[in-house]
């Protein structure tokens, strides 16, 4: 994707594309050989900045949702300039925003209760999740065909059809979903995929929120192209992404990298700091990183997972290091997408109350980081106030008070532009 300058601004930055196998796309007029990264490593050793930031976003399907959040949040950044001048005199920054097709499902698709008919024809519909599943397309549109079949007749079904459930249980092999529990690798720490489990836990909580529903003989569906997004997001990272960032820390030895995900793209930023199967390290440590609103485990760094033994998929990137400076997280409980979506797509439950014993299956946006010693709870302070954050700790930021704006089914998961969350990212960078 060609650079992008923030509207009103002189502020430019890189966007690098990726496609839905994971590889980089090789078709930006900009790019070097059609392909930005090589663009971007040209450019930065001809004039090498002092901090590279990259950028990942969650489920947000196409180039300009992604431009539109990186808009805001870069803007938000730069709208604070006594943050950045605290970067020191010679602050050169390097932004880099990076687009993955992430879409699990569209509203448009959705009524508000298992009854209502989608607000898309179900041929189209079937289409769209033939794409975004991936697999033998025609294995796929085989199995989707049985199930739309039944949902043209028997939307409203209080009971999942056996032929229906055996069709779900083909269609999860097709795709390779498995499950590890939650200390597995992310798109593997679910519970093992039950059809009745999930249509039962989508008609438990897909209710659970104003104009929208998770429920009806869809609702499997939507939780297994939710598992698909978090595989895509997996595979990016420790695929293409992980070789990208390591190729610039090799270029520009003396610059301070700082790693910024949100919901899926928190995946995207662990899985890039983990590498291959989670053990491979980068050239060396980046100096910050931020896990804003994420939809992975609260058990995906932990050295222990209570009550249940074992230690998360991340756990080996915290023993060796992997983060010089802070790793900061936030949690909103005014997010319904790791709320109530996360739940019911990972572990097959409803909408998981915030109790005071963790559960097994939830959200790092909901709960922070679990299972880790010197994890430090906080609140998301105002963007006038210090948080002398320490260089290798992690600090779970309690951010109800700012992260609260509701957009839409996905309660205020995208309401992360404002300057408290671009003050803690400053904060962290300066460690």
């Amino acid at each position: 994707m060609p650079f992008q300058t923030i509207p009103n601004t002189n502020v430019t930055y890189a966007l690098i594309a990726f496609d839905d196998q994971g590889r980089e796309r090789k078709d930006d007029p900009q790019g070097v050989n059609g392909l930005m990264s090589a663009r971007i490593l040209h450019d930065a050793q001809t004039a090498p900045p002092s901090d590279v930031f990259f950028f990942s976003h969650g489920w947000k399907g196409d180039v300009p949702a992604a431009v539109d959040q990186y808009n805001r949040w870069i803007k938000a950044m730069t709208d604070l300039p006594a943050d950045a001048a605290r970067m020191g005199p010679g602050f050169r920054p390097l932004w880099i925003g990076l687009h993955w097709p992430s879409l699990p499902w569209g509203e448009d698709e959705l009524g508000g209760n298992a009854f209502d008919a989608p607000q898309v024809a179900s041929s189209e519909l079937m289409e769209r999740y033939v794409g975004r599943l991936g697999g033998d397309a025609q294995e796929v549109r085989q199995l989707l065909e049985v199930i739309f079949r039944e949902n043209d007749v028997n939307a409203g079904a209080t009971v999942l059809p056996q032929h229906v459930a055996d069709a779900y249980a083909q269609l999860s092999e097709v795709l390779g979903r498995t499950s590890g529990g939650p200390g597995a690798a992310p798109d593997a720490d679910g519970a093992p995929f039950d059809p009745h489990a999930a249509f039962d836990a989508g008609n438990e909580g897909g209710d659970a929120f104003g104009g929208f529903s998770l429920g009806g003989l869809l609702g499997p569906l939507r939780q297994l192209s939710f598992w698909k997004m978090k595989n895509r997001a997996r595979t990016v990272g420790e695929g293409g992404m992980h070789t990208f960032i390591g190729s610039l820390q090799k270029a520009l030895p003396a610059a301070k990298f700082h790693l910024m995900g949100h919901s899926f793209g928190c995946i995207v930023v662990s899985s890039i700091l983990g590498g291959p199967g989670g053990v491979t390290p980068l050239p060396r440590a980046v100096d910050s990183a931020a896990l804003v609103q994420g939809a992975l485990s609260l058990w995906g760094y932990a050295a222990k997972i209570e009550h249940k033994g074992g230690k998360g998929y991340f756990h080996d990137m915290i023993q060796r290091g992997a983060v010089r400076g802070p790793l900061i997280t936030t949690q909103s409980s005014f997010d319904t997408a790791v709320g109530t979506f996360y739940p019911i797509a990972v572990g097959l439950v409803g909408q998981v109350a915030f109790a005071a014993e963790l559960p097994l299956f939830g959200a790092v946006g909901s709960f922070g980081i679990q299972g880790v010693d010197g994890a430090v709870a906080r609140a998301l302070a105002p963007e006038t106030e210090e948080y002398a954050f320490a260089a290798g700790k992690i600090y779970n930021l309690e951010s109800s008070k700012y992260i609260r704006k509701m957009d839409g089914a996905s309660g205020a998961h995208s309401d992360i532009d404002g300057p408290q969350v671009a003050h803690a990212l400053w904060q962290a960078a300066q460690v």
